[in-house]
C-alpha cells in the first residue's frame, strides 16, 4: 500500500505536487507534512528532483493560502459571517476561530503570517484575518511564500533522510505513512462530527 501511495504522488508529478498543496491549504483532509515527505522519499528514490519538488509545493501553498486571504480581502466580516455558519462544519471552522485569529493577527501584527507557516494548525488560519486587516496583497504573498518555502526545505530534507532506510524498513516506514494518513483522516471525521457551532455574539 505504501508503494501505491508513493507512486501516486510521483506519477501525479510536480503539478499533482502543487494542486495537492493547494487544496490541502484550503481543504484540510491531507497535511503538507504528508505530502511533501512523500515527495522528499521521492527524491531519495531518484523519481523527483528537489529545488522542482520544492517550487511546486512551495507554490500550491501559496496559492491555497492566498484563496482564504481573497476570501477575508474581498468578503470582509459581514459577507464571511453566513458562509463560516453554513459551511463551517465541513472546515471544522466557526466565528469564534476567526475572531481569535483576528485578534491574534492584530496584537502580534504581519510577520505572523511569514512565522506561522510552521505551525501545522495555524498556518492556513492566519491567512483569513490577514486579509480581512486589507494586509497588502504583495506583503502577504511574499511572507507566504518564504516561509512555506523554509517549511517545505525541512519537510523535503526529512523525507530524503527517511528515504535513505526505505528498503531496510520499508515496512516499518509504510505503516508509519499509513497511520499518518488515517490518524488525519479520523481526526477530521472527529471534528466535523463533534463540532458545535459558535455563531457570532456567542
Amino acid at each position: 500500500m505504501h508503494d501505491f501511495i508513493i507512486q501516486a504522488i510521483e506519477r501525479g508529478g510536480y503539478i499533482g505536487i502543487a494542486l495537492l498543496m493547494a487544496i490541502e491549504n484550503v481543504f484540510p483532509p491531507i497535511p503538507s507534512e504528508i505530502i511533501m515527505g512523500i515527495g522528499g522519499l521521492a527524491v531519495a528514490r531518484g523519481t523527483m528532483e528537489f529545488w522542482p519538488l520544492l517550487v511546486a509545493g512551495t507554490l500550491g501553498s501559496t496559492a491555497g493560502n492566498y484563496v482564504w486571504f481573497w476570501v477575508g480581502d474581498k468578503w470582509g466580516y459581514e459577507r464571511l459571517g453566513p458562509f463560516i455558519d453554513r459551511w463551517g462544519r465541513w472546515l471544522t471552522l466557526d466565528w469564534q476561530h476567526v475572531e481569535s485569529a483576528s485578534a491574534f493577527f492584530r496584537r502580534r501584527g504581519e510577520w505572523m503570517v511569514f512565522f506561522l507557516r510552521f505551525s501545522p494548525f495555524l498556518r492556513t488560519m492566519i491567512s483569513l484575518p490577514a486579509g480581512l486587516a486589507h494586509m497588502p496583497v504583495w506583503r502577504f504573498l511574499i511572507f507566504t511564500f518564504l516561509g512555506s518555502a523554509l517549511w517545505n526545505i525541512l519537510l523535503v530534507l526529512g523525507g530524503q533522510w527517511l528515504g535513505q532506510y526505505l528498503e531496510e524498513y520499508k515496512a516499518v516506514i509504510g505503516w508509519i505513512i499509513l497511520g499518518l494518513i488515517g490518524l488525519t483522516i479520523a481526526g477530521y471525521v472527529y471534528r466535523v462530527l463533534t463540532w458545535t457551532p459558535r455563531s457570532r455574539g456567542d
